[in-house]
């Protein structure tokens, strides 16, 4: 039987790469996100209802992902892996001009919604012994100008992975948080309100890492042997590395 992979936020980007990846190798999938459109069209390129079973419905209301989950048909409810990549930044003002509107719902995508779903498959993935995969980012790790709430709804991230991964050890549960770097996708036009040429700006000369380079390391760890745990994974282009310390000159 067909192992099944829940992914979050499948609509573009890095889901919409791992829900292709995952069904190449003749998993299942189930695909959440808020365009329905995007979600038919996905279901038909990965083979149709008899392999991916599109959920239309918003991370951040609880009610609806209960509802979402309450009615997986046979076929799509016995989770192997979930996939947590829904997620968002908005804005890169420093924190004493940022908008507290783009904060909370940073904070109600990438947080309140990453543990509601995960809280709510975790008696199936534990019944299943699967493998719980985070999206967080080295912003959990690496703090830049404008990153505030965002890199701290990351770091929340990646410190829960640790947490469940301590929780769920004697369970047969495995836990992974991926943490990429610069990343060419539909996520950074989100962030610059939809500029085009901001976001040919900010990635110009780069060579960034691709969607489907991170949905190769997501299956790589879904595909270990399953008492083989990877804690996090930080991955970044070559292009990309660290830079001295800021330091501010009167």
């Amino acid at each position: 039987m067909a192992k099944t992979a829940l992914i979050t936020g499948a609509t573009s980007g890095f889901g919409k790469a791992v829900a292709q990846r995952f069904a190449r190798e003749g998993w299942n999938v189930v695909l959440t996100g808020r365009r329905q459109d995007r979600l038919d069209a996905l279901v038909a390129e990965l083979g149709g209802p008899e392999r991916a079973l599109a959920l239309c419905f918003d991370i951040r209301d609880e009610t609806a992902t209960r509802a979402a989950l309450a009615g997986l048909p046979a076929g799509f409810a016995d989770i192997n892996a979930l996939v947590n990549n829904a997620g968002l930044a908005l804005g890169y003002n420093p924190a004493q001009t940022a908008d507290l509107d783009q904060w909370k719902t940073m904070i109600d995508t990438n947080i309140t919604g990453l543990v509601t779903i995960t809280r709510l498959l975790l008696d199936t993935l534990i019944a299943q012994r699967g493998v719980v995969i985070n999206l967080a980012s080295i912003a959990s790790s690496w703090p830049y100008p404008g990153g505030n709430v965002y890199g701290g709804t990351k770091a929340f991230v990646r410190q829960f992975s640790l947490g469940l991964r301590s929780d769920l050890s004697a369970k047969g549960v495995r836990v992974t948080s991926i943490e990429p770097g610069l990343s060419e996708s539909e996520f950074t036009l989100v962030r610059n309100g939809g500029d085009q040429a901001a976001y040919d700006k900010f990635y110009a000369g780069t060579n960034p890492l691709q969607p489907e380079d991170i949905a190769e390391s997501i299956y790589w760890v879904a595909s270990l042997p399953d008492h083989v745990n990877i804690n996090s994974l930080e991955i970044m282009p070559v292009s990309q590395s660290w830079a001295p310390f800021q330091i501010h000159r009167e």
